[in-house]
């Protein structure tokens, strides 16, 4: 329930721009009718509508979430509210300025947030993020520790290149697709393999 909850935004993202790329003038319309004062010259174009309605989906979107957890009293990760912070800033220049490239960074710019996170938390203060975030049920040398830190560092920021390299080089239609599957694709096979690699190192506490 949690993934599904952390994968919300992106996953409307896409939902909304895929249906806004089907019915481009009933997008731009809406998003004109409604939306005008939000964007530079008060109106949205057919061939700009699609990305500017994900992207005011993924802002709501990602002020909800927040909404939720404070309305559920639990507790608002700082990585959200960094996220809810790039989306508003992002997002809303992208509504402005009609320019789908502010929006293509929102994700590179998250990537390497985490990945100075990871950097700073890991590696420079020695926290073992990654240990407590297990629990600490899972024991293994301080090195192996630290070879997982910097994996998830490197990994992210190399994730944000990836989302730059893909944004400029291939159409609007092909980074979403990518932001929704490639992304939670090569994540997972991360984290997978992450886990294996741990595995091997575990050391088992004598009863």
């Amino acid at each position: 329930m949690k993934i599904f909850f952390d994968l919300l935004p992106i996953i409307l993202f896409f939902t909304g721009f895929k249906w806004a790329d089907g019915h481009k003038e009933q997008a731009a319309q809406w998003m004109t009718q409604y939306l005008g004062f939000a964007v530079s010259g008060g109106a949205v174009g057919v061939k700009e509508a699609p990305v500017l309605l994900a992207t005011v989906i993924v802002v709501v979107a990602t002020v909800a979430q927040i909404i939720i957890l404070k309305a559920l009293r639990k507790p608002v990760d700082k990585m959200l509210w960094a996220g809810l912070a790039v989306v508003v800033v992002l997002g809303g220049l992208t509504l402005w300025f009609h320019d789908e490239t502010f929006i293509k960074w929102k994700p590179t710019v998250i990537y390497w947030l985490m990945s100075c996170g990871f950097l700073v938390s890991e590696i420079v203060l020695n926290k073992k993020m990654l240990k407590q975030m297990m629990g600490g049920e899972i024991h293994a040398p301080e090195g192996v520790w630290r070879q997982l830190g910097w994996a998830w560092v490197f990994f992210f920021a190399g994730m944000g290149v990836l989302n730059l390299w893909v944004a400029y080089t291939f159409p609007t239609e092909t980074w979403v697709s990518f932001k929704m599957w490639g992304s939670l694709g090569f994540t997972l096979a991360f984290t997978v393999a992450q886990g294996l690699y741990l595995s091997r190192h575990m050391v088992h506490e004598q009863p």
